[in-house]
């Protein structure tokens, strides 16, 4: 069947390791989520949250359950954090992730997103877009991360 020298090396291999990314399109009213991996850097779109008192513990759960290894969060423009109040709770955020979570947190511009998002809805023929545009938005900011690094 397999030669035993395979058997024997198996456990001593170094695998790829494969580590979830998880999305964040971060809003005032609703946060959407996108999921994807290191290896096929393939993204999908995932969940759109309301953003209310309960979205911390929700995604706290949804970090645990998809055994999410690294966040990677929306960054309106070329602001670094300045002159906004999202662009403050989006840094805080952020914080939170890595600092309660102790997971590695990174950001990636996410300028026009939303309008891409829209227009990628409506060539599928989705009805209701703002069901969807925020975890769609979500699903682009993770490809654009993706493209941008050197695996």
């Amino acid at each position: 069947m397999f030669p035993s020298y395979w058997i024997e090396n198996v456990g001593k291999r170094n695998l790829a390791q494969i580590k979830t990314i998880l999305a964040i399109d971060y809003g005032k009213s609703k946060v959407g989520l996108a999921l994807g991996d290191n290896l096929v850097r393939i993204a999908f779109a995932y969940k759109t949250l309301p953003n209310n008192k309960n979205f911390w513990e929700i995604l706290a759960k949804i970090i645990a359950k998809e055994e999410i290894k690294k966040v990677i969060i929306g960054r309106p423009g070329h602001n670094n954090f300045k002159d906004s109040a999202e662009a403050g709770a989006i840094k805080k955020l952020g914080e939170k992730i890595a600092t309660e979570l102790k997971l590695p947190v990174e950001y990636q511009e996410e300028m026009f997103t939303t309008r891409m998002a829209r227009n990628n809805l409506k060539e599928k023929g989705l009805k209701n877009l703002e069901r969807y545009d925020d975890q769609e938005s979500a699903r682009i900011i993770l490809e654009s991360w993706f493209a941008s690094q050197d695996f």
